[in-house]
């Protein structure tokens, strides 16, 4: 079932879109103060990771919602797109693998997105 927040749902279309893999949608509410949802994908380059960020940024000014914070972008290993109520993790997969944010967040409840996902 897709998630509650329309913000959520459009980053997390963007995403699957464009090829990221692993796409995560963890409900962290009742457990940080942060934010309501993490959303974490993986990408096979430093452009691609780039390029997801780009897009993520791209569709959800068309809804008029901006990051309040970036991090990473340069790198490309991890970027951290930060919205009101949803932090974005967009990984290259060795730094996905090392900080394992889905095992420091286990306690997340996991959001099923499978009927927004592309077949």
């Amino acid at each position: 079932m897709a998630c509650e927040n329309k913000t959520v749902n459009i980053i997390f279309q963007v995403l699957d879109s464009k090829k990221a893999k692993d796409i995560e949608v963890l409900d962290v509410r009742g457990l940080t103060t942060l934010a309501d949802y993490f959303i974490i994908a993986t990408g096979g380059s430093d452009r691609q990771v780039q390029a997801l960020c780009d897009h993520v940024e791209e569709e959800l000014e068309k809804q008029d919602v901006f990051p309040v914070n970036k991090e990473g972008y340069r790198s490309g290993e991890w970027v951290l797109l930060g919205y009101d109520d949803a932090i974005v993790h967009i990984f290259q997969q060795e730094p996905r693998d090392f900080y394992d944010l889905a095992r420091i967040w286990k306690d997340a409840v996991s959001v099923d997105m499978s009927d927004i996902a592309v077949q």
